[in-house]
């Protein structure tokens, strides 16, 4: 069996600039995805037309639209770029000038033109699970991401926080921090559920 060697990380993408090329119903899953995930994005989008549903969301969420043809000028200043679009030479040209600028792409729907995947995610207040399947089946990341939407309890934000205020108060250094951590919370994974009340 081939093991799933992605490297998970979490990104500010309030703090990074992201263009989407594309405006019909795959670039708009994809804004939706982003924008559900982190209200705050920094998005740009080019497309020579939008669907009414992406305009709705750029009014929202103050997403900058470029109508127009894919052009590497949209490049400039971009950190990551998700390109959409339903011409396949389109994307991957996408994908070709990115790499160039060593600019992170994804190309909706082609693996092998993804620097990274959009998998499924579960938000509980400050708690984030990401699940990818390694591109593989995005079926099966959003059936999980259902799974543990239901397991994960919503105050778990709770947890989360007094956890937080806990460990200001531990003396000690690192290694005597994590080590009274670890034991205050074995009972989380010994038990395998959290305490609701």
């Amino acid at each position: 069996m081939k093991q799933n060697e992605l490297y998970p990380v979490f990104l500010k993408v309030s703090e990074l600039n992201i263009l989407i090329v594309g405006g019909g119903n795959v670039a708009l899953e994809k804004l939706t995805f982003l924008l559900k995930s982190s209200p705050g994005a920094k998005v740009e989008m080019v497309s020579p037309d939008f669907n009414e549903e992406i305009n709705g969301l750029a009014k929202r969420y103050s997403i900058k639209m470029h109508t127009a043809l894919y052009d590497p000028e949209f490049l400039t200043g971009k950190h990551m770029v998700v390109a959409t679009t339903d011409d396949i030479a389109v994307n991957e040209q996408v994908y070709r000038d990115c790499k160039e600028r060593f600019i992170l792409v994804n190309v909706a729907d082609n693996p092998p033109f993804c620097d990274f995947y959009m998998g499924g995610i579960v938000t509980k207040g400050n708690v984030k699970v990401a699940i990818s399947t390694n591109g593989k089946s995005p079926t099966t990341a959003k059936r999980l991401r259902q799974f543990f939407e239901d397991v994960i309890p919503d105050n778990i934000d709770d947890l989360v926080q007094n956890l937080n205020e806990y460990r200001k108060t531990i003396k000690g250094d690192f290694e005597e921090k994590v080590q009274t951590l670890n034991e205050f919370t074995k009972g989380l994974v010994n038990n395998k559920q959290i305490d609701e009340n």
